[in-house]
């Protein structure tokens, strides 16, 4: 959109010079861009732009656009529901292994002798007075024990977000509780999980802050397992990322993993006869139709 800020009259003058085609009724048009927004949208039509110009191939219409972006949309709210399960699923095995090891330490969290230096040097800044008083169990705990620097892991670990969880996993010391929390996932190997969470939590972290998910692209590879079967041998694509997502899933509930795979299937075949976002899909996203 440039430094200057333009009206819906502007955009739509623009986009029409470019080459866009509008398949809808003026004021449909006006009522998308006044909804979603210009610069939001964007990030979808780049994929149909032909030049540094931002021109628009031959017969580029803006339903497909809106079509790409509510594909996004659904993924999103789709995705974001089945890691909540699987989050709530990884915090309480945590808690109940490490709980358990450490019987008479409720607080084993934060023990030095137990976890490595990177989660403890951090995690003061992650307990401060904010999450003490924006969480009740918390704030309820240190009132009846104001001698507690933290409250036990089985009330202060259910707070923390995937991502400082994941970061706790990592600095066990203890090999043998990581192995026993993996294989609850069906995965052997402790460096294989942990880069499958923290696929997960790549994912996590774009329906959380409304990123773009169909042409992401995972910074770190993949690890590989036989599992886990990836299109292509792409292991940065968001369509393996799904297949990580949908293997956790399936191991805390098949019929949940069913359900969610069938869902996420049919937003992409949706627009299966559509050749234009049927190849930006594959292209971008590595979906196999």
């Amino acid at each position: 959109m440039g430094s200057v800020a333009t009206t819906i009259d502007e955009q739509i003058k623009i986009l029409g010079e470019r080459g866009m085609t509008f398949d809808c009724e003026e004021s449909k048009l006006k009522e998308i861009l006044l909804d979603i927004g210009y610069y939001k949208l964007g990030f979808y039509w780049h994929h149909f732009q032909k030049d540094r110009n931002h021109n628009f191939f031959e017969g580029t219409k803006i339903s497909d656009v809106i079509k790409l972006y509510y594909l996004d949309v659904n993924l999103k709210s789709v995705l974001a529901k089945a890691i909540n399960r699987i989050e709530v699923n990884f915090k309480t095995k945590l808690i109940y292994f490490g709980s358990n090891k450490y019987k008479n330490n409720p607080f084993w969290f934060c023990d030095s002798s137990l976890v490595g230096d990177y989660f403890i040097d951090e995690f003061p800044r992650v307990y401060t007075n904010k999450f003490i008083n924006d969480n009740r169990p918390i704030k309820s705990h240190h009132k009846k024990y104001p001698k507690h620097t933290y409250a036990p892991a089985w009330k202060t670990l259910e707070f923390l977000s995937l991502g400082s969880i994941i970061v706790l996993y990592s600095c066990l010391k203890d090999s043998n509780i990581k192995k026993e929390i993996a294989l609850c996932f069906g995965i052997k190997k402790p460096a294989i999980f942990e880069n499958y969470l923290k696929t997960i939590v790549f994912i996590r972290n774009i329906c959380a802050h409304n990123d773009l998910l169909y042409d992401c692209n995972t910074a770190k590879e993949i690890e590989t397992t036989p599992m886990i079967i990836f299109n292509n041998n792409n292991r940065h694509s968001l369509d393996s990322s799904i297949k990580v997502v949908l293997y956790f899933l399936g191991q805390v509930s098949t019929n949940r993993k069913n359900e969610v795979e069938k869902e996420i299937n049919s937003f992409f075949k949706e627009h299966q006869t559509n050749p234009v976002i049927s190849k930006i899909l594959t292209e971008k996203s590595n979906y196999q139709f």
